[in-house]
């Protein structure tokens, strides 16, 4: 959105093109993020606390996990908000991969909003069962890889480049689709198993 902004106020005073570069906007959202999450972060963990939002603890767990009940849960959604305010205000909306990438991680942010309410408000501690978390997961990552391949114009947008081999570059072709969507899906497994129990 700003760098739209950027380029009309650039008719005015060229200094406002250094707003093109991509790495400046990349500290710029980072630090919008970093920003959005101080200020907003403590306030949120404080209320949570307050109306006791927190983690429920399965009994049947290891006995060190029953201090972590109570622990203010819903951090995603902070994270959530960060990333989109600071990608919307800093990115390139005119770009596919931004909106490819944003939708894909609300879609996963909504099956976590949906896991945290069957916990907290629902008071199921087990929250969203394996197979409608791996459902949801599965239509949203296969989508996002759907979308990435058919919108590719370009055979590099669809080729796999092995790191530190120039020359070592595989077409993937329709097998993108299955490869992107074990990236997406397995990425979001790895981020929600690790979680556990911290908020």
């Amino acid at each position: 959105m700003l760098i739209w902004l950027a380029e009309r106020l650039a008719e005015f005073d060229s200094g406002f093109l250094v707003f093109r570069y991509i790495t400046l906007r990349t500290i710029l959202a980072v630090l919008t993020a970093l920003v959005i999450s101080f200020l907003v972060g403590p306030p949120m963990i404080r209320r949570l606390s307050r109306y006791k939002i927190g983690q429920t603890v399965r009994d049947d767990g290891p006995e060190s996990h029953l201090s972590k009940s109570g622990t203010p849960t819903m951090g995603g959604a902070l994270i959530l908000v960060a990333v989109a305010v600071s990608t919307l205000l800093w990115a390139d909306l005119g770009n596919r991969y931004v909106w490819i990438v944003l939708l894909t991680t609300l879609a996963f942010g909504a099956v976590g909003l949906w896991d945290d309410y069957r916990k907290l408000v629902l008071k199921d501690s087990r929250g969203l069962a394996a197979r409608w978390k791996y459902l949801w997961q599965s239509v949203f990552g296969l989508g996002a890889a759907v979308a990435l391949y058919a919108t590719a114009t370009l055979p590099v947008e669809t080729q796999l480049h092995v790191p530190f081999f120039k020359d070592l570059v595989f077409d993937l072709g329709p097998a993108f689709i299955l490869l992107t969507y074990f990236v997406i899906v397995g990425s979001s497994n790895a981020v929600n198993l690790t979680d556990g129990l911290d908020g």
